[in-house]
This record gives C-alpha cells, structure tokens and sequence, in this order.
C-alpha cells in the first residue's frame, strides 16, 4: 500500500514541517513501496538528498512551493578548497522511480560570473520524471547524470558521485520551466524535454556571447543525449547571442524537434567548445523549428538557420519520426501510467 506524507513549514497539523524530516521517516519504512510526500505553500530552505526510490515529491504549485539553497562552486570550504559544481546542488536525486510535481527547485546564489557553477537539481536516477516545476539557477541549473567517465582536472567531480560506476539514466521533463546562463542543462544521461520552456538569462551586458543552453557529455555508444520536443526558447538576452549547446564531451548528442527559438539564439545554432575534432563525433540535430511567432503554415527553415555550422544537421522526416519513436520510449519506460 502507498505511503502519503503532508510537509507544512506553516501548518502545526502537518506530520513535518520540513522535506528532510519526511525523507529521514521514508528512509527507515520499506523502500520499495511508493511514497508521495506532499508538499504544502512555503519557501523550503533545504538542502536535499533523495536517494529512496519509488518516492514523488508534489508541491500545490511551482509558484506555491519552492525548495531553494544557496551553495555555489567558486564557495570556499573549511579545507580551504572550492565547494565545487557538483556538492553545489540544491536538490540531489540519487534513486530510481523519482517524481517530481508542481514545484519550484531554485538554486539562489549569486551571479554566475562571482559564483560559478550553481545547480539546482542533480538528477542521477534512473527512470525519473518531471511534471510542472520550475529549475531556477544561471550557470549548471539541471545536471543529468551520470558524469562523464573521467574529469578534465583532478579534482573536477568532486562530489557526491565522483566515484561511483556511471550508469545511463532516462529521464522525462514536461511542462517544466528552466532557466540559466552557461550549459544550464548538462550531463551524460538521456533526458527528453517535452512542452517546456527554457529561458536563457543575461549574464554579462558587456559580452557578445551570453551563454549556452546545453553541454552534453553524451558518452560514446549511446544513442541519445537530450531531446527537446516542442519546447519554446525565450530569452533576456541581445539577439544572436546564445547558443542551442556545445560538447562538454566529443560525442555529445541534442536534437531540437518542432521548437520555436527567439531571435536570442544564435545562427550557427551550436558551438564547438574550440574542439574541431569533434566536428565528426557530435550529433546536433533540428527538425522543423521556427522562429517564436512564425506561422505554422510556413514552417520552412529561417533565413537564419540557412547559417547554420556545418556539424549541424537538418533531419529528414524519415529520421524524425525515428525519434518519434524514441519519445515514446522514453515517455513509457519513466511514466508507464501514461500508456495504461
């Protein structure tokens, strides 16, 4: 039988008045039975780690119910060493089976160009499912795990899973609002983005490139990286001054499917991160995108997109309906209740 939790940081009926409480009672019942722990209206001041599967955090709405901290990379510890991007997180999930619903997860620290990296959601488990919440962060907002196989630097993964087997998570947004500035969606797990809006912010006025919404590290032999269906991307900043991504590793893979991109993005679509090498390994991809405010009855290719880097391709119908076919995958190995 599922377990039902009510957290109120208001309400003196509640059973908790905070999320880590209710985690700590899950954490000693039977871990295989499904838990919904349901979140009432409040700013939740925490730092989470869920690592109990089979568990759905609900909120009342992502306006309502917000779960925020303040932990960046640039953050000097007691040893003297930098915090670093990935003990940076505000909410790590660390199990299968998680849900998360109608609710805000916020990373509130400063400005990316004095913090740095700033994640708000590390999601490491596999099967995990995001309906109607809003990411909030500027530089690293959602890491879809695993890491890639090994750092740049020693030191780099720092963190909760630095040493852990990198094992290929599914993960299924939709309806979800994320924003942020630099590779604000990374990581090397295979992530599909349905219905949601991502929002790049202004991070530095001065600056002709404002920043990238996605770093794949996609390893190699793996079909999918982030797929984005029918998303809109909006943005603060200046025209032509935000890329689609980059390849935080040489065989990162993002397709952008029937999306609509305001006029923030830029023409070459992607950068190359300086890794001209990777001009061959890469997979970045579109199929029928437009500019936000174009016609459904004219959907051919902007004059822009005609500028598009030559590592960048157009699919055919015959390959997006492929991906079709992966959508539909993905959507049913996370959420089977869709398909019942």
């Amino acid at each position: 039988m599922a377990t039902t939790l009510y957290v109120s940081p208001t309400d003196p009926s509640a059973a908790f008045s905070s999320i880590a409480a209710a985690l700590d009672h899950l954490s000693k019942t039977d871990k295989k039975i499904p838990a919904t722990i349901h979140l009432d209206a409040g700013i939740y001041h925490e730092k989470l780690n869920i690592q109990i599967p089979y568990v759905t955090l609900e909120g009342l709405s992502a306006d309502e119910t917000i779960i925020t901290y303040d932990d960046y990379a640039y953050e000097i510890m007691p040893d003297g060493i930098k915090r670093g991007t990935f003990f940076s997180y505000t909410l790590f999930i660390d199990a299968p089976h998680v849900t998360l619903k109608n609710l805000t997860v916020e990373n509130a620290s400063g400005p990316s160009v004095t913090c740095g990296q700033a994640i708000a959601l590390y999601a490491d488990g596999d099967q995990f499912t995001c309906y109607n919440c809003r990411l909030l962060g500027k530089q690293d907002t959602l890491f879809v795990g695993p890491l890639p196989e090994k750092e740049y630097e020693p030191g780099g993964f720092r963190g909760p899973k630095e040493h852990s087997p990198r094992i290929n998570t599914r993960q299924y947004y939709k309806d979800c609002y994320i924003c942020g500035d630099v590779d604000f969606i990374f990581g090397s797990g295979t992530a599909f983005f349905e219905n949601c809006v991502i929002h790049s912010l202004l991070r530095d006025p001065s600056a002709d490139i404002q920043g990238y919404v996605t770093a794949a590290s996609t390893p190699p032999g793996q079909e999918i990286g982030f797929i984005f269906s029918n998303c809109t991307l909006t943005g603060d900043c200046p025209q032509d001054s935000v890329f689609l991504g980059r390849p935080w590793r040489d065989y990162a893979k993002t397709v952008f499917l029937n999306c609509t991109y305001g006029e923030h993005i830029h023409p070459l679509g992607f950068d190359d991160w300086n890794k001209v090498h990777a001009h061959d390994t890469v997979f970045f991809a579109e199929y029928h995108c437009s500019a936000i405010g174009q016609s459904d009855l004219d959907r051919s290719l902007p004059d822009r997109q005609q500028k598009r880097a030559d590592f960048v391709r157009q699919l055919t119908p015959e390959e997006a309906a492929h991906y079709d076919k992966i959508m539909h995958l993905i959507r049913s190995a996370c959420d089977p209740s869709i398909f019942r």
